[in-house]
């Protein structure tokens, strides 16, 4: 299939498979929220595996499906959430969460079958590489950060996991608009939140950033095999 057909069809998967709406804390029940997620990676699963099927459709399905899943609906669920160092809260609103377990919990209430402490007590580099195999990552010393967003636009759409000397979180790049998500330090009263990479944050500040991009198309085939990240 070619590639312009191919995203047709993964155009078309996204407008039956999702709402539209985003995620607020009125409208979605976050246990709902995984239920849904879990059933959607289930249909794709068995389409993956279905030997009439064309896998490249599916995979591009499904990362059409996860980076709007993300984005849209399991982000805005943790907005407001409090940052603490030692917080570990498997609910958004409820307690409090670090930045490495904000990192991995939303990637396994994504599905991705990954160890979510061990990851999060890991240096971010060292999560960043066992997230990604050591594929797709970028590193950066004393860049500014107009210069680490116009790479991250030249990169493309998508969502990736990015390093800091004291922090991690995720940058968005949609569509040529760039957000940096993370549980907030700075200003505690904020929590979890969306900001632009020139506000006053840690990755702004941050002397040393490694960037790893997410969602490729290896990573998504073990979210469609449900395998064991290591």
């Amino acid at each position: 299939m070619e590639r312009g057909r191919r995203w047709m069809y993964a155009a078309a998967c996204m407008v039956v498979a999702i709402v539209q709406s985003g995620c607020t804390q009125n409208t979605i029940n976050y246990n709902d929220l995984k239920k849904e997620i879990a059933s959607r990676q289930e249909e794709l699963s068995c389409a993956y595996r279905n030997p009439k099927c064309d896998k490249d459709s599916v995979v591009l399905c499904a990362q059409q499906f996860l980076f709007t899943t993300m984005t849209a609906k399991v982000f805005p669920c943790w907005y407001g959430t409090k940052w603490d160092y030692n917080g570990t809260t498997e609910e958004p609103r409820k307690g409090k969460i670090a930045c490495g377990y904000f990192v991995t919990t939303t990637m396994r209430d994504l599905g991705f079958n990954i160890p979510r402490v061990r990851w999060a007590q890991l240096p971010s580099e060292t999560m960043i590489k066992e997230m990604t195999d050591g594929k797709e990552i970028k590193r950066y010393r004393f860049a500014s950060i107009g210069h680490i967003e116009s790479q991250i636009k030249e990169w493309g759409n998508g969502i990736y996991v990015v390093g800091m000397d004291n922090h991690t979180g995720f940058i968005v790049n949609h569509d040529g608009r760039c957000s940096f998500v993370h549980s907030y330090y700075f200003n505690l009263s904020r929590g979890v939140t969306s900001e632009r990479l020139d506000t006053n944050n840690p990755l702004r500040s941050s002397k040393y950033r490694v960037i790893g991009k997410i969602l490729t198309d290896e990573m998504v085939r073990k979210w469609l095999s449900k395998e064991r990240f290591p």
